[in-house]
This record gives structure tokens, sequence and C-alpha cells, in this order.
């Protein structure tokens, strides 16, 4: 606990609502920080993210990614685990590339929000 009155224990209302669409995303699947942004009506990319780096620690956070498909940086590996024991599509790396990581199939991973949780809910079915 602080005494800081800036730092509260409650979520802001925008977090809650970006947290609550990161657990109804379905394993295997992502949401772009911009397509949270969007099935919310409210925001943007770099609000979402910066939700997810500040509150994202709670819930399935590897399931809210960059579109470039590019793993989040400082966390590949632990995101990595996630992906391969949900079997989300992933890319293999092109041996050029200095990490060798792979990257997401955007194309095969990505989740509107039209099938599974969530199905009351735009996203651009």
């Amino acid at each position: 606990m602080s005494d800081d009155p800036a730092v509260s224990d409650e979520l802001p209302e925008y977090a809650e609502r970006v947290l609550a669409v990161a657990e109804q995303i379905p394993p295997g699947r992502v949401m772009t920080y911009g397509d949270v942004a969007e099935w919310l009506t409210e925001g943007g990319p770099r609000q979402v993210g910066r939700v997810m780096a500040l509150y994202g620690g709670a819930v399935p956070w590897w399931r809210v990614v960059r579109a470039d498909g590019h793993l989040l940086p400082g966390n590949e590996l632990r995101a990595l685990e996630q992906y391969h024991a949900e079997g989300t599509p992933l890319r293999t790396a092109p041996r050029t590339t200095e990490d060798h990581l792979p990257r997401l199939d955007m194309r095969r991973a990505r989740w509107d929000g039209g099938e599974g949780p969530g199905n009351g809910h735009g996203g651009g079915s």
C-alpha cells in the first residue's frame, strides 16, 4: 500500500475494459493493440499498450500483440512458451534475422472477436 494519493489499488475503468478483452481472447489466438482499441471503440494502440504494460500481468498478456507479429521485447521466451503450449500459429524466422525468433502468423492467429468468448461484441466479423 502507498500513502501517495496518485497510487491506487483500483484500476482505471479503461484499463479494466482492456484487460477484460484480453481475458476473452481464446487460447491460440491473438488481437493487436489496435484491434483491442477498435473493439472497445475507445483509445488507440498506444493506450492499450500502456494498459498492458502497467496492468497486464494478471491476464493472458501474450495474446495482445504488435500488429507486425514480432514478439514483445524482453518477454519473447515467456511468450513463446505460451504460444507453443496453446498452439498459436507462428512463422519461422529467416536465418538473416538477428535473434532467430519466430513471429506470430498474424493471418492465422488473429482473432476478430467473432467466435468463442465475446460473441456479443463487434470486432469486424
